[in-house]
């Protein structure tokens, strides 16, 4: 069974963006999520660059989509990694809001994120999660999609 590992470091300016991992070895990290939700404002900004990056990933537009990342993210996003989302992110269903907050990464910087799920699933832990994690300016710094059961 083959798994999609996902990374986030803006130190080692890797991101995390769906790609297949032959080997890897994995280091756990402390990622204390704050009780903190973002604001109206903050929703609003960071909700309208994912769904434009989205609209973006489903017409295969590159430029729109480069334009909506985050320089570190910009430089290491290959072609590959966009195709990757793009089969793991089903772009047809309408998407909402999980969970928002804050993330805690490992460089020790605390960046905004969205949980979506998709609409037509009712169930109290969603099967499928898609996870944005944001600069402040709304730029994004990467996209995690995870599938229960994988």
């Amino acid at each position: 069974m083959k798994k999609t590992i996902l990374i986030l470091s803006v130190l080692t300016a890797q991101v995390f963006f769906s790609q297949k991992v032959k080997s890897l070895t994995i280091k756990e990290a402390k990622t204390t999520e704050q009780k903190l939700e973002l604001s109206k404002e903050k929703k609003e900004l960071f909700n309208g660059k994912f769904l434009q990056f989205i609209s973006a990933l489903k017409s295969s537009d590159r430029k729109a989509m480069d334009a909506l990342l985050s320089d570190k993210s910009r430089q290491v996003v290959t072609d590959e990694v966009y195709k990757k989302l793009s089969e793991d992110i089903d772009s047809n269903k309408k998407m909402e809001i999980f969970k928002t907050g804050y993330k805690s990464l490992v460089n020790g910087g605390n960046y905004p994120m969205i949980q979506y799920k998709y609409s037509d699933d009712k169930s109290q832990d969603p099967k499928e999660i898609i996870t944005a994690v944001f600069e402040e300016d709304g730029k994004i710094l990467g996209i995690k999609p995870y599938k229960a059961g994988k």
